[in-house]
């Protein structure tokens, strides 16, 4: 099975713990605090590998964890910073995410990479809470959880001419006889299934990169037959190559054909209707082929010009490889998206992030506990080490701060009522 469309979870990786630790002096019975701080966590980052075609492996791996950063140390010693999670994409991979289907990186060109699921930052050990008061503080910092999102993976092939057409036309055949490409060539309906790609030679010194993509059927633009697997891959061509079965001998009518692969193509997408399209007469070594050339001459606009040829026999193919060169000159590439578009897209997918965690709700349990929840009260509890009494009262401040007590007052919490945060409960106390 060809997977080109794939939803997987990623996650960076949770900060260390900072270290509560203390120097033990000669002379005194307690230094100051030398509990160092945890290392940051990996970051999850797609790069593009141009000797990946497909998107098959995610087909067996869907969750992407990146490793956590080395716990703070004693004598002040800081953690080591998780070594990133690399994930290799093929080219033409585009990274949407799941919830909101913001665009979060575009990759096209080998070596590219973007950084899709930062890694927490490092606790705090109990240097960093000392204080002429309280030189050595019971107190620190677990790591900062990981940044973790669903996203989505679409491949669009890169290529810069693309063969469309009904199944068998000879799509497959063509591009082998050009090319080095070896596709799957046979005499049924939807040979190909998955894209093939090819380099061609001209045969004046220009070449191109050609795809045999999957055949069209009628109503491929909601998703009918191959449709979408299709398409999406026809985005990124910069020539459209329409090969037609000029010998009708899948009792179809030529231009029939034609004017239905080209309605397909206005449906899924209106900017395709951009490209500059090569009408290819294929199997012209065929009985009737001549004929059936004339009539659909006779049909379509005088301005679009036919090249007839037999990829079996390799009739007309130099004509239609310099047509073809000539085209790809003049022809300025289609990006899908702007670097602009993706950068913004990318601000306010984070910016929205940024302030879902500051956000908390108050509810209530069958039990009649009260719960607080929310991504900042998570990440809170998370970093809290609750094993040491400054820690758990410095998370009590922190609550208070972010107007917590005053919520839970205004739903009806009493003195002595249990508060439900997560796995830890605990009594309001006025």
């Amino acid at each position: 099975m060809f997977v080109d469309h794939v939803k997987i979870y990623v996650k960076g990786g949770d900060g260390g713990n900072g270290m509560v630790a203390f120097r033990r002096e000669k002379y005194e019975p307690m230094g100051g605090p030398a509990g160092g701080d945890g290392g940051k966590g990996a970051d999850v980052i797609f790069v593009v590998d141009e000797g990946l075609r497909t998107l098959m492996d995610f087909r067996y791996q869907r969750h992407f964890k990146a490793p956590r950063g080395e716990h703070g140390m004693s004598k002040s010693m800081h953690g080591k910073n998780a070594k990133d999670m690399i994930v290799k994409v093929p080219p033409g991979t585009t990274v949407t995410d799941a919830e909101s289907g913001a665009i979060i990186a575009d990759l096209t060109e080998h070596g590219q990479r973007a950084v899709i699921a930062k890694g927490g930052r490092g606790g705090r050990g109990n240097i960093r809470f000392a204080t002429p008061a309280n030189p050595a503080p019971e107190i620190s910092e677990k790591g900062e959880p990981g940044y973790e999102l669903e996203v989505v993976l679409e491949l669009k092939v890169l290529a810069d001419v693309g063969l469309v057409g009904f199944p068998s036309v000879g799509k497959s055949t063509l591009l082998s006889v050009v090319s080095a490409a070896k596709p799957k060539i046979g005499d049924y309906h939807f040979t190909t299934i998955v894209p093939n790609l090819g380099v061609v030679d001209a045969g004046d010194g220009r070449s191109f990169v050609m795809a045999d993509l999957p055949g069209l059927i009628e109503g491929a633009h909601q998703g009918v037959g191959l449709g979408h697997q299709f398409l999406r891959h026809i985005e990124r061509t910069r020539v459209i190559v329409h090969v037609i079965d000029m010998s009708g001998m899948e009792g179809r009518d030529p231009y029939e054909d034609y004017t239905t692969i080209n309605e397909e193509l206005e449906q899924y997408n209106l900017r395709l209707t951009e490209r500059p399209q090569i009408v290819v007469a294929n199997k012209m070594d065929m009985p009737e082929a001549e004929m059936n050339l004339a009539e659909f001459k006779e049909q379509i606009p005088s301005d679009v010009k036919v090249y007839p040829i037999s990829a079996i026999t390799r009739q007309g193919l130099s004509d239609l490889l310099y047509a073809i060169a000539d085209l790809l000159e003049e022809t300025p590439e289609f990006p899908l998206y702007d670097p602009e578009e993706v950068e913004e897209s990318r601000h306010v997918l984070y910016k929205f992030e940024a302030e879902k965690k500051e956000e908390f709700v108050i509810g209530r349990d069958d039990d009649g506990a009260f719960t607080v929840g929310g991504p900042a009260i998570e990440r809170l509890f998370k970093m809290t080490n609750f094993s040491h009494e400054e820690s758990v009262r410095r998370f009590g401040r922190q609550l208070r701060g972010m107007g917590i007590d005053d919520a839970l007052r205004e739903r009806g919490v009493e003195n002595g009522d249990t508060v439900r945060i997560m796995d830890y409960e605990f009594e309001f106390v006025d």
